[in-house]
């Protein structure tokens, strides 16, 4: 397979690209939206795996003009801030999965198979109430396209208070 790794994290994605190159995989790695839709013009790739936050951009955002350039690219949105509402809006946007960082290749690999469902785990313990203000903080940020001001007034939140928990990160089930 072909794939484009789009990731700012130089030290993730050159590790990223070696474990797939070792499986077989040619890959080609850009760190941001205008380096990988120069790479799309140039190349045809099988798949792709987007990063949500890359320095100076969102993945969702980039998505769109991904797909419009390679309508047939399957999209994997990998990501250290996992939340249900950006998972949502990256299916709903046109992503074929989304997983949670830290993944293996093997673990992208399966993702990016054209067999793979992405399906949610259910458990019997509900979530903790630090996980649910994490997806809640989430859900309103997605609504207000990613802009933390607009996010802060809506919540009745201090700006600052609103960056400094969506910089932890979220608290697991």
């Amino acid at each position: 397979m072909k794939l484009l790794l789009i990731d700012d994290d130089e030290v993730f994605v050159a590790i990223l690209s070696r474990a797939l190159q070792r499986r077989g995989h040619q890959t080609q790695v850009v760190q941001n939206g205008s380096e990988a839709l120069v790479a799309l013009q140039r190349q045809v790739y099988d798949g792709c795996v987007l990063d949500l936050r890359l320095a100076h951009e969102s993945g969702l955002n980039l998505l769109p003009d991904l797909l419009e350039r390679a309508p047939d690219l399957r999209i994997l949105v990998l990501t250290g801030y996992a939340s249900l509402a950006t998972a949502v809006a990256a299916i709903k946007s046109g992503a074929c999965n989304y997983l949670a960082k830290p993944a293996s290749a093997d673990e992208i690999m399966h993702a990016l198979s054209p067999t793979a469902v992405s399906k949610p785990e259910l458990t019997e313990d509900p979530m903790s109430v630090g996980r649910l203000e994490w997806e809640h903080l989430q859900r309103v940020l997605a609504q207000h396209e990613g802009n933390i001001s607009a996010t802060a007034r809506s919540l009745k939140m201090h700006r600052r208070t609103l960056q400094r928990k969506l910089a932890k990160k979220p608290v697991q089930a």
